[in-house]
């Protein structure tokens, strides 16, 4: 066996083995969280923002068999793997950092620690800001003689949608960092375009959220707001790597 083939074989168990960790921590951290404080919780945490819009005695429903079942199991899954995810990223670290260059490295590590949390920020500000105002806007907007009765699993596949889009929206400085930084964009470029990003963020916000106006303006907003963030990061981070090169 010649050394490169030695070398992919190596790769290979390597990455194998740093997947393994990743998928056990996760699975120690699900059975933790089923065991304390359990699948409901979870479930019930996620549905305070809709159960305060609702009615009083109103409660969500299930219409599949095993939903009640699956849908909190599902949803302890996911936090299972938000709690693992610095763990999880750490393996992926430690399999990439020996391929990088040092400079590769100096902007890796933050890149990836900042782009997390900026997803979950997303996320929260999802849950704690967005919701509260989208879900009684819409019970307000409706009629009288419309009792919601919201079932769990679509509850839970509009959640998601939402996270996702927040989470992805609370990326944008990185994504403007990593385009300046490699050179395919330039600041002032960024700011000369800057008319076109804010109407494409409203047209996103329009295809993602709900078709009401609160819930697009919370999601075009941030997405302005972080756009411009992005700017004077990519500035400083310029600056800096321009020193260090001095």
């Amino acid at each position: 066996m010649s050394q490169a083939e030695e070398s992919f074989i190596s790769h290979l168990v390597e990455l194998r083995d740093r997947l393994l960790r990743a998928v056990i921590a996760v699975g120690v951290v699900f059975a933790l969280l089923m065991i304390w404080p359990g699948a409901a919780y979870f479930w019930d945490l996620l549905a305070t923002p809709l159960r305060a819009a609702l009615p009083e005695g109103t409660k969500m429903i299930a219409t599949g068999v095993i939903t009640p079942f699956m849908i909190p199991i599902k949803l302890t899954g996911m936090v299972a793997f938000v709690i693992a995810l610095p763990y999880i990223l750490f393996q992926v670290w430690a399999f990439v950092a020996p391929g990088l260059y040092q400079h590769e490295k100096r902007l890796a590590l933050p890149l990836v620690v900042s782009s997390t949390l900026l997803f979950l920020i997303g996320i929260a500000f999802c849950h704690f800001v967005v919701f509260g105002s989208v879900f009684k806007f819409i019970s307000d907007f409706a009629p009288a003689s419309i009792t919601p009765a919201p079932d769990i699993e679509a509850y839970l596949s509009f959640v998601l949608t939402m996270f996702v889009a927040f989470g992805v929206t609370f990326e944008v400085p990185i994504v403007v960092v990593v385009l300046v930084y490699f050179g395919l964009v330039t600041t002032e470029k960024l700011v000369e375009i800057r008319g076109y990003v804010i109407v494409v963020a409203f047209i996103i916000a329009a295809v993602v959220t709900p078709p009401d106006v609160l819930s697009q303006l919370f999601l075009a907003i941030p997405l302005c707001v972080l756009y411009e963030l992005g700017i004077l990061v990519s500035k400083a981070v310029g600056k800096r790597e321009q020193h260090l090169v001095e």
